[in-house]
Formats: C-alpha cells, sequence, structure tokens
C-alpha cells in the first residue's frame, strides 16, 4: 500500500477510509488480517468455537472502528488518542473471550467481577462505535432497550417485567449468544463478511463495467434508455453487493449523470438510481446481509428465502422499468444511436469468466448447500479466476492460453469431489506463480486491497449487527415483543389492514437513520411473531418487515439512499425521495398483497390457492399485480401514449388500490375500474389524435 489515501469508499461507511502515513499502512494491514482470518474460518483451515469466531470478529470491528472514524473525520489528538484506546478495549474483551472460553462456560450464569468488568467495556465499546460510525439513533434505541432491562420492572403494567440484576443483565448480554454475540453478529461473522468480500472482488475484477455495458447495449438505444440502463445495472450490482446506499454511489457515479444528459430532470434520476439500488437488497441470489439473516432466526434453508423474494423482486424491477418508460414518453426522451453504444454480446464474450463465480454459486445455493459453502466457492473461483487472467498474459501463444484455462477449470470444478481445500491449493500455486512477474506482482496487490476494501465496507454491517443484539438480548431476557405483539394482534382480529399499516409505519420510523439490518431484526422480532398470529405464513411476515425496512432508506425525512444520490445528481435530497417513491411503488404494494395472497411469494396457504389450486392462484396473482403497477405508473406519471388528466389518473390510482386486497368484490370492483380507465385512455388518445 502506498501512503496515499485510499479511495473514496460508499457512504454507509460514512466516508471512513485509510489514512496516509504510518497509520493508514497499519490500519490497512489489520483490514487484510481480519479478512484472511474470516476465509481461514469459513473454509474451516481454521477451527475454532463459533463463540470465539464471533469474539474476535467483533474484537476486529472495534480496533478498526474507532482509529478509522477518528482519522477520516480529523479529529482532535485528542479523540485520536480517544480512538486508539477503545480500539485497545475492544481487543481485550476479544482476547478475554478467547482465554477465558471454556472457564465462561463452567461459570455461566455466576460472573466474576472480572467478568462484569469486561462485560461493561465490551458494551460499551459496541455503544461508542456504533455512534461514531453510524450516528445517534441507533444507540439511543439500544440503550432504551437497555434501560428497560434494568428498569422495566417499575413501568406500569402491561410494560413491566419481574425485574433483573444488574449482574445478570451484564452476563446476558456481554456473554453467551443471546445478546451482543447472538444470531446478528453470528451471521456477520459468516456469511455477510464472505459476500461483501465476494462483492469487492468481483467489482475489481471488472464486473461493474461488465453489468453497465450489457445493460447499455440492450436498453441504451430505446426510449428513456439511460435511466433503463440505470434499473438493469444496479439490480445486476445487487446480485453481488446487497448493499444499496453503496449501489448508488458506485453504479450512480455513471447512471445519474447520464440520465441527465438525456434530459430527465436531476431528482427523477436520483430517484430512479435510489430505487434500482435499494431493490439490490431483495434481489437473488445475494439479497443482502438480511437475507441470511433471516434465514438463520426462521430455521429455514436459504433458498426458501430466495424462493420467497423472487417474483416480489421481478416485479419491483418491472415497476420501475415499466415507470421510466412512461417518463420517458411524456417528455419524448430518445436513446442515444445504437452504433455508438457497446455491444452486449461483445462485452459477455469478453467477460464471460467473470460470470462463472455468480453462476456456480447460484447453482450451490439452489443445490442446497449452505451460503457458507457457496459463497466460499464463489470468492474462490472470483480470486482464481483474478489471478489465472494475470498469469495467461504472460503466456507465448493461444494455444497454451487455452490448455491454461482447460486445466484450471478441471482442477477447481475437483471442488465438488474434494472440497474446498482444491481451491485453496489451486489459489496457493498461483499465488507463487504471480509473485515471479511484474505483472503478477501487480495483481497480488490488486487481491490485498480487494481484501481490505472488503473488510473496511464490513464496518458498518458487523457493528450495527453487535449492537441490535442488546435489542435481541433484551427481548429473549424479558419477552418485551409480546407486548406489542399482543397490541398488533388485537387490532388485526377486527382489522387485519390496520394492522398491516401499523407495522409498515413502525418499519419506517425505525428505518429514520437506522440501517436495514437493525430494522429488521427489531420489527421481525417484534411483529413478525403478531403477524403469524394473524394467520400471516411465517417467512411472508418477515418479508413484510424486510421490504419496508429496505423502504425507510427512500422514505423522507431520512431517505439515507436518495441523500447519498443528492450530491452525485445535484438536486435536493427529499425531492429526490419523493421521486424515489413514485418510482419504488412496487415495493409498498407487494408487501400488502403477499399477506393477503400468500402465492405471490410462492408461499402456501390463502383461500385463492384453495379455490383454483396452488400454480393457478400464482398466475392469476402476479397478473393482478403487474396489471395494478402499470395503473400507478399511468397515475403517477400522467402519461399513456398521450398527457392524461388528473381524472382519469385518479380513476387509475383507485383501480390500482382496488386490486392490491383480496376480500369479496374487490377484484371485480378493480378490473371494471381497469376497463373503465382503459376505455378513458383510448377515447382520450382519440381526441388528441384528432386534434
Amino acid at each position: 500500500m502506498t501512503d496515499q489515501a485510499a479511495p473514496p469508499v460508499p457512504a454507509e461507511t460514512h466516508g471512513v477510509t485509510f489514512p496516509a502515513g504510518r497509520v493508514g499502512r497499519v490500519l490497512f494491514w489489520i483490514a487484510v488480517i481480519f479478512s484472511l482470518f474470516q476465509i481461514a474460518t469459513a473454509a474451516h483451515l481454521l477451527d475454532m468455537p463459533s463463540q470465539i469466531v464471533r469474539a474476535i470478529h467483533v474484537g476486529f470491528l472495534m480496533a478498526l472502528t474507532f482509529p478509522l472514524v477518528a482519522y477520516a473525520r480529523d479529529a482532535w489528538p485528542v479523540l485520536r488518542a480517544l480512538g486508539w484506546v477503545l480500539a485497545a478495549a475492544g481487543i481485550l474483551v476479544a482476547c478475554y473471550q478467547w482465554v477465558e472460553y471454556q472457564d465462561l462456560i463452567l461459570r455461566a450464569g455466576r460472573p466474576t467481577s472480572a467478568d462484569i468488568a469486561i462485560g461493561v467495556i465490551a458494551l460499551v465499546t459496541v455503544f461508542v462505535a456504533a455512534y461514531w460510525m453510524m450516528g445517534i439513533a441507533l444507540p439511543i434505541i439500544a440503550g432504551l432497550f437497555l434501560l428497560y432491562c434494568l428498569f422495566g420492572e417499575y413501568l406500569p403494567y402491561p410494560l413491566d417485567h419481574r425485574g433483573y440484576a444488574f449482574e445478570q443483565v451484564i452476563d446476558h448480554m456481554a456473554f453467551g449468544t443471546e445478546g451482543i454475540y447472538g444470531i446478528p453478529i453470528y451471521v456477520s461473522s459468516t456469511y455477510i463478511f464472505l459476500f461483501i468480500l465476494f462483492g469487492s472482488f468481483l467489482e475489481r475484477a471488472g464486473m461493474i463495467q461488465l453489468f453497465t455495458d450489457v445493460s447499455m447495449g440492450l436498453f441504451g438505444h430505446r426510449q428513456g434508455g439511460a435511466a433503463k440502463v440505470s434499473v438493469v445495472s444496479s439490480g445486476l450490482m445487487g446480485t453481488i453487493s446487497g448493499s444499496g446506499v453503496a449501489n448508488v454511489v458506485t453504479t450512480g457515479q455513471f447512471t445519474i449523470p447520464l440520465m441527465k444528459r438525456f434530459g430527465y430532470r436531476a431528482e427523477f434520476a436520483g430517484g430512479v438510481e435510489s430505487t434500482a439500488s435499494m431493490g439490490g437488497q431483495i434481489m437473488p441470489p445475494v439479497m443482502g446481509a438480511v437475507a441470511f439473516i433471516m434465514a438463520e432466526t426462521l430455521d429455514v434453508p436459504y433458498v426458501e428465502v430466495v424462493k420467497a423474494a423472487l417474483v416480489p423482486a421481478i416485479l419491483y424491477f418491472a415497476s420501475a422499468f415499466w415507470i421510466v418508460h412512461l417518463e420517458a414518453g411524456k417528455h419524448a426522451l430518445r436513446g442515444l444511436p445504437k452504433e455508438d453504444l457497446p455491444s452486449p454480446i461483445q462485452a459477455v464474450r469478453e467477460g464471460w469468466m467473470l460470470l462463472v463465480p455468480l453462476g456456480v454459486l447460484v447453482y450451490l445455493l439452489f443445490g442446497g448447500y449452505t451460503p457458507l459453502f457457496a459463497g466460499t466457492v464463489g470468492l474462490g473461483l472470483t480470486v482464481l479466476l483474478i489471478l489465472g487472467g494475470s498469469i495467461v498474459l504472460g503466456l507465448p501463444s493461444p494455444a497454451l492460453r487455452t490448455l491454461f484455462w482447460i486445466g484450471l477449470g478441471l482442477v477447481t470444478a475437483a471442488f465438488l469431489q474434494f472440497g474446498t481445500n482444491i481451491l485453496f491449493i489451486a489459489i496457493a500455486a498461483l499465488l507463487a506463480w504471480c509473485a515471479l512477474t511484474k505483472g503478477g506482482r501487480e495483481t497480488l496487490a490488486l487481491i490485498r486491497d480487494s481484501l481490505a476494501e472488503g473488510a473496511r465496507t464490513a464496518l458498518p454491517v458487523g457493528v450495527a449487527c453487535a449492537l441490535v443484539g442488546v435489542i435481541i438480548g433484551t427481548m429473549t431476557l424479558t419477552g418485551a415483543a409480546n407486548t406489542f405483539g399482543q397490541f398488533i394482534v388485537a387490532i388485526g382480529q377486527e382489522n387485519l389492514f390496520l394492522s398491516l399499516v401499523l407495522t409498515m409505519v413502525t418499519c419506517i420510523f425505525l428505518g429514520m437513520g437506522i440501517p436495514t439490518i437493525p430494522n429488521y431484526i427489531i420489527t421481525s422480532s417484534i411483529a413478525g411473531p403478531a403477524l403469524l398470529d394473524l394467520g400471516v405464513p411465517l417467512i411472508v411476515s418477515h418479508m413484510f418487515v424486510f421490504y419496508f425496512g429496505i423502504l425507510a432508506d427512500l422514505t423522507p425525512p431520512v431517505a439515507l439512499a436518495c441523500f447519498a444520490a443528492a450530491p452525485i445528481a445535484k438536486a435536493n435530497g427529499l425531492r429526490i425521495s419523493m421521486e424515489a417513491i413514485k418510482v419504488a411503488a412496487a415495493g409498498f404494494v407487494i408487501p400488502f398483497m403477499a399477506v393477503y395472497t400468500p402465492v405471490l411469494m410462492l408461499q402456501p396457504g390463502g383461500p385463492l390457492a384453495e379455490a383454483i389450486g396452488f400454480w393457478p392462484a400464482v398466475a392469476y396473482v402476479v397478473f393482478k399485480t403487474a396489471v395494478s403497477i402499470m395503473l400507478w405508473g399511468i397515475a403517477v406519471i400522467g402519461w399513456f401514449g398521450h398527457r392524461l388528466g388528473w381524472p382519469v389518473r385518479a380513476l387509475a390510482m383507485v383501480a390500482a388500490f382496488t386490486l392490491i386486497a383480496s376480500v369479496p368484490m374487490t377484484d371485480e370492483i378493480g378490473f371494471a375500474l381497469v376497463l373503465l380507465t382503459a376505455g378513458l385512455i383510448w377515447f382520450g388518445g382519440r381526441k388528441a389524435a384528432q386534434a
């Protein structure tokens, strides 16, 4: 690494980057070691108890977060010194958990004074790290839950609990697998970190350029081509990165200026990019970190979560595609000349190797392998491709290059028979080969930088997972979720729709400044069981809160994704947010429709499936949802072949909302309104043509 500062990072990491000079080099190599440790434990090259892996994971998070944030914000020397002290405290906690692992198990429930002191240090460092990294919102919410553990016995009924001693609360939160080191940090230390690294390597290998070239070649010449490129490229990037705000500031650097040059309004361009980027979190196969947490929480195979997300994700992006098409028609925005655009076939022909790890990942996930194994293999294949691509450039003839790729392919394909060790042996051999040539050493530097970049990108996610463990710990210790759940159930017995609206508002409210992961964990632990008691299928209830946790990043007043797009679009973040809500209409509609008709998420249940069969019900609901989305687009854009007046737009909106519910006669009324809307649009088109 050079003394120059690393390039800017996504907005989710809040500008944290490796500083220049000796401090930057030290932190850079800590990040590299962090990534290597996570790879070694994921691939079982290093076997350690899960509790120790989680503790070391949090220790690395603390060791990097405090100094990086202090230096990135050019803090005073006192704060920088405090950052190092807090980092050392975080490392001390990890070492204590490691050294005392056996003894902590033996004295579980009977903590010593040293245990209590270390537990307090662990909680303080996690709270401060979250505040430094993400602001005050999440620490306040987690702090309120912690205070509820300590003093909730003094609250009036039904909010009170039986009371817990200070030592019991600290022991529950800072040791074992219920608090800081619970399911969220387990998922962070395994799946999440591995897939963030996977995305980091693919991006550096040129995946962004491949997706952009394919999208430009397919849609750049069509009506509103620039916005369609944004929708497709951001959706494709979401399959590997799973980070909405990060997508905005990577693909958005290209797509937002392109849309503005095409003639789109700056606010609309920012809204399209924000909507498409946030949709990456619901787009299989990777779907962001929440999907892994959902699979662990529900104790279902990851493929079941993917299956539930597939149809809604397609409809979400189809909705965005439809709305940008209408906006382009309204303002007569045409595409670029086809001869000036890259060829999608040529782009795939030149970069097809980058698709191999993604294809293998999908195959393994749908083949029943664990996400951890699939992610390890995908990451290993990506590294092999990067190393192999460097080596093959030094081979003297095309025949040798072909033989090299065939041989490497046969060796790597053997992982299904002999396990991942064969991949790591091949990687070690190629690393040694690359070390002997100048171009190879440059490739090794790229891999080293990808390791550091992946660790740095994982910091906000990991810190959020650690702190949100305090909230989950409160739930398990006090049963606090029951109170809110009973309230939702009581309302739902009278009106399920009102319960869903209340849950939606809770998700969006919590999403004001809180990332998707803690938002999902909090709301699913509170509202998920309540919706299940109301008859909503388990996965559907969790997907409901997942969707609105994502949409919280598009809704004002916070709208993180939209404010990340604002400086790129050179427009007001709140105005971008209002445009994003229009484009993301499907995201608001689909969760409600899935509750009433679970077949939309390919889940059994619901009167429709019982009446006409599962697959006919799927086809009918998808068709109905598509019609509703089309009507919503016509209503908000006000164009369908010609400009539409407010009466027609209002009628289209009423028809769209009528099709959402599945109660007696709503579908009949909805389709009748659809026909009436279509007739008015056709009649208005004839009049416009005559005029």
